[in-house]
């Protein structure tokens, strides 16, 4: 047995001996664990409603510093987790769905939208009984629970949740009042300074066990109605959990990319701050708290409701401190956590496990890592073809610079695809059949398996461009200028393909249809050049400009350019038809049936 299992052994252990050993406690741990599995269940719920609309949603929404701000909190007080919208943003971060700057104006409005929950549990969940609430919800959660369709699954689970919420909280309140025959929970009470950081790091503690500052919360405040935690104590306990929330950032954010893990950076920033302020200013705020109260009718001794202004009135502080001053946050962290310097192995830059939780940030991960890989891909082809990608890129006139061109350029087509482009390939098949294994709606999963065919045909694209290359190399050192003048325009119909693909990935076309239709015409214009290059081939074999070996050659070299001119072009459509299905589906199906009537009109 390791120290791990050994220690956790310990624990289960002595949680063991305290469920027998007291009643009150049980009862109380009995409520943390229902509360928690209805966090699960209501975090699983809105799970399955974020694919298909969610990219859309955040891009639309948080364009902005105030838009973001707006989605954080609206989104947590909707889903009542402020842990499954970090973890959410991080995976889009990651994706490259999302700028920093946005994703950080997210973290700071969840932290705004998390004290609807402190004001849900003050206001309802401890001044009545919920358990009149909660069964109802069980029972139709779970009978929605067990239908087939997606959205009665999640609205039953998202019912479920709540259901479990409510009894949670009742278990807590009987526990904490049955401690009250037992034992006087206020007689370890501790005031001042002393008792401000024991508590504070005891609110910490909880929230790192139990995952959730919404569970600590509602414990202090099961603590505060039945009286066995004092109100002193309590404020302190709330200033933990707000610093032992970020330890699920932190976690999701260990998991993901750089810009992942600049976000719970943020996070981590912004909470302790939030947390260090409130220590700093416990007084002023209290006395904030109570003038407040007096203008708002609450009384003096209801201190349920006091917390949760308490908690409010802080974070509401933190994020005035930290909102001015949130773009030079971004720039602190972009210097603190640095892109990894280039490697000469290509790693994935997208895929990662936070990048899988949600279909939309898989699959705008696993699109930007095709992409990668295209860019990878490129300097092969390039290459391959003796020519450099910023000529083919850049060049004013292709045609002329490629006639001009007799460069050779040394390159080993194997060994540079293993190192730049096999790596990237396995993990985007190792990410996709790792994504699939999950609930995933069908859109995404042909999302999926189109962007897996694009990856393919890149990988084929290289293939070829091996083949030609052994003759190409050959012909253009030759003297014959015939035959180079052929290889030449071979090399131009491939280099035109990467031209414009590389405009698409750069994203100088907006709107993919467009950029669809000028592959279209790319397509036509490499076919007709390759019917006019086999009568060419037949002319000058026939005025003895070429010998019969060269138009051998030649004949199978064009295939190849070919092949690769249709692995790009296809490769480069799979990409862009991957982000919207449906639409692909019916231009799709329009070109097969205007084919089929081509061909019975022919």
């Amino acid at each position: 047995m390791n120290y791990r299992q050994f220690t956790l052994a310990g624990v289960f252990g002595l949680l063991a001996f305290a469920l027998w050993a007291s009643p009150e406690f049980k009862q109380i741990a009995a409520g943390v664990a229902i509360f928690l599995f209805g966090m699960l269940s209501l975090e699983n719920g809105f799970r399955q409603f974020t694919g298909g609309f969610l990219e859309r949603l955040l891009q639309g929404t948080t364009d902005t510093i105030p838009k973001s701000v707006g989605f954080g909190i609206v989104s947590t007080s909707i889903m009542q987790s402020s842990s499954l919208v970090s973890v959410i943003t991080i995976s889009f971060l990651s994706a490259g769905l999302l700028p920093l700057i946005s994703g950080i104006g997210i973290i700071f409005g969840a932290n705004l939208g998390t004290t609807t929950g402190a004001w849900l549990f003050a206001t309802i969940g401890m001044k009545m009984s919920l358990s009149a609430f909660a069964l109802p919800m069980l029972v139709f959660g779970v009978v929605m629970n067990f239908q087939r369709s997606r959205t009665l699954k999640a609205t039953g689970a998202i019912l479920a949740g709540l259901g479990f919420l409510f009894l949670g909280i009742e278990f807590m309140k009987d526990g904490f009042e049955g401690y009250q025959s037992a034992v006087n929970l206020r007689e370890y009470a501790m005031t001042g300074v002393i008792g401000l950081i024991v508590y504070t790091g005891l609110g910490i503690l909880a929230t790192v066990i139990m995952q959730s500052s919404h569970a600590t919360l509602a414990l202090t405040l099961a603590g505060i109605t039945t009286g066995q935690i004092t109100y002193e104590n309590a404020l302190a306990l709330a200033i933990g959990a707000n610093i032992g929330t970020t330890v699920t950032a932190v976690l999701g954010g260990l998991g993901a990319n750089v810009a992942g893990k600049r976000l719970a950076g943020a996070h981590l920033l912004f909470n302790v701050t939030t947390a260090a302020i409130a220590l700093i200013l416990i007084e002023p705020l209290r006395w904030t708290v109570d003038s407040l109260s007096a203008l708002m009718s609450i009384a003096d001794d209801d201190y349920t409701v006091k917390l949760a202004l308490f908690h409010t009135l802080f974070n509401c502080l933190g994020v005035a401190v930290m909102l001015p001053v949130i773009s030079q946050l971004t720039r602190a962290l972009e210097r603190w956590l640095p892109e990894p310097p280039e490697e000469a192995v290509a790693r994935p830059k997208y895929l990662n496990p936070a990048a899988m939780d949600t279909p939309d940030s898989a699959n705008a991960a696993v699109r930007r890592e095709v992409w990668h890989l295209f860019d990878q891909a490129f300097v092969i082809l390039a290459h391959g073809l003796h020519l450099h990608r910023e000529h083919i890129s850049a060049s004013d006139d292709l045609e002329s610079m490629i006639n001009n061109s007799r460069e050779l350029i040394d390159i080993d087509i194997d060994l540079v695809y293993r190192h730049r482009v096999k790596e990237l390939y396995n993990a985007i098949l190792d990410f996709i059949s790792g994504r699939m294994a999950q609930m995933t709606p069908p859109s995404a999963t042909e999302s999926l398996y189109r962007l897996q065919h694009a990856a393919a045909e890149m990988v084929e694209a290289i293939k070829h461009v091996k083949h030609l290359r052994k003759n190409l190399t050959t012909y253009l050192a030759c003297h014959n200028s015939a035959i180079r003048n052929e290889y030449n325009d071979l090399r131009l119909r491939v280099a035109m393909v990467l031209r414009e693909t590389h405009r698409i990935y750069e994203g100088q076309f907006e709107d993919p249809s467009t950029a669809i239709l000028e592959l279209d015409e790319i397509a036509v214009r490499a076919r007709v050049d390759r019917e006019s290059m086999v009568a060419r081939v037949t002319r000058l074999l026939g005025t003895k400009r070429i010998d019969s070996a060269m138009a051998t050659s030649l004949l199978n070299d064009s295939a190849y350019a070919s092949e690769t001119v249709d692995a790009i072009l296809t490769a480069t459509r799979e990409l862009l038809t991957a982000l919207d299905v449906e639409a692909a589906r019916t231009t799709e199906a329009l070109s097969v049936s205007d084919e089929g009537q081509a061909g019975v009109t022919g």
